[in-house]
């Protein structure tokens, strides 16, 4: 295969008649769900893509899409792709100033959304007087010059695409922006296609299977492997803000096999799957990413599974994915003693085809691999990824692109993960957090992962953080505290005191002496986990003032 595209032509010919998603909708108060299948995707997709040439974008045109989950989605991104059009991905929710930062960078020749999307366009002059063509799905027309459902009209169902370079650039998606502004990751075919094997491979997905991908990008993968899809009813902005009756009553009446879910909505679902005595007994497995699972959570959910079924907890990035994977299993018997005892999260063995280095931690650019310093097992440094699914540039920004990759002599492309870890004698990776979120004292550094799991280890905290603080003209490590909700107790004085004794049972926490309590910590808006360390830095900096 040379384009994405072509997994959906594939299902379509061997299983027209399979549905390849169920969408929910509310008219009046009641819920129904309506679907499309494979063969219609594919007739849909084709009068898309065909659609679209007609009325002028041209293959290579860079398209801004904004549009809800839903069945519209999937004929749009896989239409783009067989028309050779880059769909350009971004999250809503990372905040409307953050938005327009993004297309500014990407500068998008065509834009296709909900009329609310127009509306905020228009208003933000995300346009920035640039000519654009614009199409919009539903209502009020004024807004695009074209509307979705003219263009399936005047699309010819039996498009045949000829984009067809597994080079060519597929899409440009962006990062969360857990440690600054979101970036634009060009995606080749080649990556997506090598994303689709791997996933395959690591976790047998394929025909017969029904999921519930509570990530948009993960429920394209679906359609990929020709998996069936049913489209949670809830805000994808608010992960953790599920509504748990809605999910568990869509995971029994449609037998949902697998599922995805961030570490936070797990934890939602898991709490209150625990509370109700809720079993859901045909998943077969759970994946999970975003940021480590607590083992807490992982102890929650596996009540409510079969004993074989999986909880499957990939390392990877927006970047390059799947790297490296475990299960809830082996965490919990294996690997978790060790993380309790600040030795980091263990990730798993290596994916696929992929290949991990550890290198000397630099905030510089690496221009050759003479210049890296590789480090031994055991040893913590910066994480290094090569193999088929790493993305090559980003766009638009060739200083960020300069310091994420390092190009070997024969040209292979290795990205720098932006994170911190090592590898084991077993040749597991364990994930120690983000390199530029670690706090660099006069003479060690403190890494945040292996001090955070644990303070989380006490029974009042749901989570920690570890950030940076000046104080008289030194650095030093603050850790802030969210209290679990449902804590046996919930005193500071009393939890301070624990903390700080916690802290001097373990070589790794000796350093720790102050402790802040914070309501709720600030994270991103894609998974609801990735903690903002940054803005809790300055918040601790103004307590300790």
């Amino acid at each position: 295969m040379h384009n994405i595209a072509e997994t959906l032509s594939l299902q379509a010919k061997t299983q027209p008649d399979a549905i390849a998603v169920y969408e929910p909708v509310r008219r009046f108060g009641k819920l129904s769900y309506e679907t499309i299948t494979y063969g219609e995707l594919e007739r849909l997709t084709n009068q898309f893509a065909s659609g679209i040439q007609k009325a002028g974008i041209a293959p290579g045109t860079r398209m801004s899409v904004m549009v809800p989950v839903s069945r519209e989605l999937f004929v749009v991104m896989f239409g783009l792709f067989k028309a050779g059009v880059l769909p350009i991905l971004i999250d809503p929710g990372m905040g409307l100033n953050n938005v327009k930062i993004c297309l500014s960078e990407v500068e998008p020749q065509a834009f296709i959304s909900i009329p609310k999307g127009h509306l905020v366009r228009k208003v933000l002059n995300w346009d920035q007087g640039r000519p654009t063509t614009t199409l919009t799905l539903g209502g009020l027309k004024a807004l695009a010059g074209l509307s979705y459902a003219d263009i399936i009209e005047s699309g010819d169902p039996k498009f045949v695409s000829n984009a067809t370079n597994i080079d060519a650039d597929a899409a440009i998606l962006f990062t969360s922006g857990s440690t600054g502004v979101p970036k634009g990751v060009v995606y080749q075919h080649r990556q997506f296609l090598a994303q689709i094997a791997a996933l395959k491979t690591l976790f047998a997905l394929g025909p017969g299977q029904v999921d519930f991908p509570t990530l948009p990008a993960f429920a394209l993968f679906d359609i990929g492997l020709g998996v069936t899809i049913v489209i949670p009813e809830m805000d994808f902005t608010k992960p953790a803000k599920i509504n748990t009756d809605k999910a568990f009553t869509a995971l029994h009446d449609f037998k949902i096999t697998n599922m995805f879910g961030s570490p936070a909505l797990l934890n939602r679902v898991s709490r209150a799957g625990v509370k109700e005595n809720v079993k859901l007994p045909d998943l077969k497995f759970v994946v999970s990413a975003g940021a480590p699972v607590p083992p807490a959570t992982m102890e929650r959910f596996a009540t409510l599974i079969n004993p074989a079924a999986l909880i499957y907890t990939p390392y990877g990035a927006t970047e390059c994915l799947p790297i490296a994977v475990t299960h809830h299993q082996a965490i919990l018997k294996e690997t978790r003693a060790a993380s309790e005892r600040g030795a980091g999260t263990c990730v798993g063995f290596p994916a696929p085809e992929m290949h991990v280095d550890i290198i000397a931690i630099s905030d510089d650019p690496i221009t050759d691999w003479a210049s890296a310093t590789h480090l031994p097992q055991g040893q913590i440094g910066e994480i290094v990824v090569t193999g088929p699914p790493v993305t090559t540039r980003y766009f638009n920004r060739e200083q960020s692109t300069l310091a994420a990759k390092i190009i070997a002599e024969d040209g292979t492309i290795s990205h720098r993960m932006g994170d911190v870890g090592y590898l084991d004698a077993d040749g597991r990776l364990w994930f120690c957090g983000r390199k530029k979120q670690r706090v660099v004292l006069t003479d060690k550094t403190l890494f945040t992962v292996p001090i955070e799991t644990i303070f989380n280890t006490h029974p009042c905290v749901y989570r920690s953080a570890l950030v940076g603080v000046t104080v008289n003209g030194n650095k030093k490590g603050v850790v802030c505290i969210e209290i679990d909700a449902e804590a046996p107790y919930s005193n500071q004085d009393q939890i301070k005191t624990e903390l700080l004794a916690l802290a001097q049972t373990h070589s790794t926490t000796q350093d720790i002496q102050t402790i802040l309590f914070h309501k709720s910590f600030p994270v991103d808006i894609r998974h609801n986990t990735k903690i903002f360390r940054e803005k809790l830095a300055i918040w601790a900096q103004e307590q300790l003032a």
